[in-house]
């Protein structure tokens, strides 16, 4: 389906018209003009009387100007037309009025052009010809220009599309590497790796099933930074990730970590980019982790209207503070990489302060989108 066929009937939308390829179409025109106008110059030299050579490249290439002028209400048409599959009557509606629109400007146009151009020339007075038989004339002529226009328009509109899709694609297909990447290599960075393997020898004689429960987290963790290749999944399943993670956090801060989680019913199946709480409840921990005092980390799932929060907060020193982590906060910034090429404007990274004085960041995602529907 093309980018345009989706798009409400309430929202009318507007070609972006940039000067290097707009001066590249008109340069088209003047060419298309003036080849034209040879081609109908040598069918006049092919009569007895031939007569002078302006007429012909005046009449082509001024009809070819103002059809290239006039382009743009092409575009318009293409883009707010749906495609007839998903509804004739608008899509014949559109089509009909920019048609009937199209026509009369062009002959306007190059009407007003061509007496200009011949005042301009001292040859006479321009003649369209009698009314009655010109205007239909010109426009069944206008009829074939306007279908081959909006069907060119259509491929280009249709090819660029896909050429922005397979951009998006491979830019989030980077992001989630990246963000797998990132994942597994704060798993294994070396104090937490070792911390949690010194924690799983010290209760293994002792507590067993928490032994084989710390080893199954360190496990699971690892194949899903690893294997995963989807860039989202259900919130329950980051939920999964994320208490999987903090249990071998815990291996390392003991009682002095309390993560506290407040999820609305019905959020569970909405979805997220990948290791999203993981990163911000990592980043909790990170700048907090000289604390003498025990830090409480809250996961809330809230909804709003249209749109859902995922929102992590801490009872640390917040953002305002020197933090002992070092690094520029990737984590947060990879995060809002991802939600712009997953949702674009309607998914953000909000940073603040909590009641405490600690750190907030709160995730915006859309519902409709978070739910399943295509973007």
């Amino acid at each position: 389906m093309s980018a345009w066929e989706d798009v409400p009937a309430t929202r009318w939308r507007w070609p972006q018209l940039r000067p290097r390829p707009a001066l590249k179409a008109l340069a088209f025109g003047l060419a298309l003009g003036v080849w034209q106008g040879s081609a109908v110059r040598l069918m006049q030299l092919m009569q007895p009387h031939p007569g002078h050579w302006a007429p012909a490249f005046i009449w082509e290439v001024t009809s070819a100007l103002v059809v290239t002028l006039i382009l743009p209400l092409l575009m318009t048409a293409v883009l707010n037309a749906p495609s007839p599959r998903v509804g004739w009557a608008r899509f014949l509606g559109i089509h009909a009025a920019a048609f009937l629109l199209f026509t009369s400007l062009h002959i306007l146009g190059m009407a007003g052009l061509r007496h200009a151009v011949y005042a301009l020339l001292e040859l006479g007075d321009y003649d369209l010809g009698p009314p009655v038989y010109a205007l239909p004339m010109e426009a069944q002529k206008d009829l074939i220009s306007y279908g081959l226009g909006c069907a060119v328009i259509s491929l280009l509109y249709e090819w660029r599309e896909r050429q922005a899709r397979a951009l998006r694609s491979a830019e989030l297909e980077g992001e989630l590497r990246a963000a797998q990447l990132q994942s597994l290599t704060g798993q294994l960075h070396p104090h937490f790796l070792f911390n949690a393997l010194h924690t799983i020898g010290s209760v293994m004689y002792e507590d067993l099933p928490r032994t084989d429960r710390l080893l199954s987290d360190l496990g699971q963790l690892l194949h899903a930074s690893l294997e995963r290749t989807e860039p989202t999944w259900t919130l329950a399943e980051e939920r999964g990730h994320t208490e999987r993670f903090v249990a071998l956090l815990a291996a390392r801060f003991g009682d002095r970590l309390e993560v506290r989680w407040d999820v609305a019913p019905g959020l569970e199946t909405q979805r997220v980019p990948c290791f999203a709480l993981q990163t911000l409840v990592e980043n909790a921990v990170k700048h907090n982790q000289d604390l003498r005092g025990a830090l409480e980390v809250r996961i809330r799932a809230r909804a709003e209207a249209d749109r859902w929060a995922l929102e992590v907060e801490d009872t640390g020193r917040g953002f305002e503070s020197p933090s002992p982590a070092s690094g520029p906060g990737v984590g947060l910034k990879q995060l809002a990489r991802v939600l712009t090429l997953l949702h674009g404007e309607r998914a953000r990274v909000e940073q603040g302060a909590g009641p405490e004085g600690g750190a907030r960041v709160t995730v915006w995602l859309p519902r409709e989108i978070a739910q399943g529907k295509a973007s």
